[in-house]
């Protein structure tokens, strides 16, 4: 809240892009409504967009109705049937887990919800009550650290069945630290458009190969402010609102990054982005309308991927 009282009140900008923990964009969210100031966010809580932003939010994350139902098909599909979800409190816990049960409850499953203190150095007490519930699968909810100490428990506890997970809490990293605790662990995240020229320019830039998702997300909320600014001729925060969505959708003329973009708008041309996160189209309230998901594993300290639909 500080740094965004700073940039709001001191540096004056128009618009915040790029956080991140649902938290953080719940408590930011007031003060640029407030203030005119557009926000941008890679955080899928559902009770984001439900907040009474007038029109100055979008996030490029999809939101948890759409992810705990995923969460629920793919755990049906590893076979998991009695799901145990653990999880810090966090904005986003309960939605998901509904979602994620709702899906569970109509293939024949069923599941069972812990919340726990992601401050703790261990968590062998919940994995013991976890285990009394029997389950085929856990679902682990938190983020990288709190995951870290998790898994960890999990494996001394010589659970034998299927482990879940969100793709942040078990990355590259956290699997090259612990290959032995994530072996097998199954991760789900919302899928860059691999393949895409968007995609290809996020690769280059962040050096990598495969540039995870919310870099691809923060790539295109810098291409679509700096059009919406100039299909509106105003660099406002006001002005963003009004021109985003037509910079994005609707038809017109596909482009991939700003630069073209600002010649066709320049030209009286209408644009429609397409970024490296996928097709930038927005509901009312500025839900991502939809995504491809990836899917992973991680394999002798590897993450690999299973496939991305």
């Amino acid at each position: 809240v500080r740094a965004a009282r700073k940039l709001i009140d001191v540096d004056k900008v128009s618009v915040i892009m790029g956080t991140w923990a649902s938290s953080v964009t719940t408590a930011v969210a007031p003060l640029c409504w407030e203030s005119k100031t557009f926000l941008c966010t890679v955080s899928g809580s559902d009770s984001i967009t439900l907040l009474p932003h007038q029109g100055y939010l979008i996030r490029t994350q999809p939101n948890t109705t759409l992810q705990g139902r995923k969460f629920g098909e793919y755990a049906l599909e590893l076979g998991g049937k009695r799901v145990f979800y653990m999880s810090p409190q966090t904005p986003f816990t309960q939605s998901t887990f509904n979602n994620m049960k709702a899906a569970l409850e109509k293939g024949g499953g069923t599941a069972e919800l812990l919340i726990y203190d992601d401050k703790k150095p261990s968590l062998r007490t919940e994995v013991d009550q976890a285990m009394r519930y029997k389950p085929d699968l856990i679902f682990m909810g938190g983020y990288a650290p709190d995951t870290t100490v998790l898994v960890k428990d999990i494996f001394r506890a010589d659970f034998k069945g299927k482990l879940l997970t969100l793709a942040y809490a078990v990355n590259q990293k956290v699997a090259e630290a612990n290959p032995e605790a994530t072996e097998g662990v199954h991760t789900i995240a919302p899928s860059p458009a691999e393949g895409s020229g968007a995609f290809k320019k996020v690769a280059e830039i962040a050096k990598t190969a495969a540039p995870d998702p919310y870099t691809c997300q923060v790539y295109d909320h810098t291409n679509l402010v700096l059009m919406a600014i100039a299909q509106g001729k105003d660099a406002s925060g006001a002005a963003i609102r009004e021109n985003i969505r037509k910079v994005s959708q609707g038809g017109g003329k596909p482009v991939e990054d700003a630069l073209e973009g600002l010649k066709a708008i320049a030209a009286g041309e209408k644009v429609d982005y397409t970024g490296a996160s996928g097709p930038c189209d927005f509901t009312d309230i500025g839900d991502i309308l939809d995504c491809k998901f990836r899917y992973e594993q991680a394999r002798k300290g590897k993450i690999e991927l299973v496939r991305i639909v």
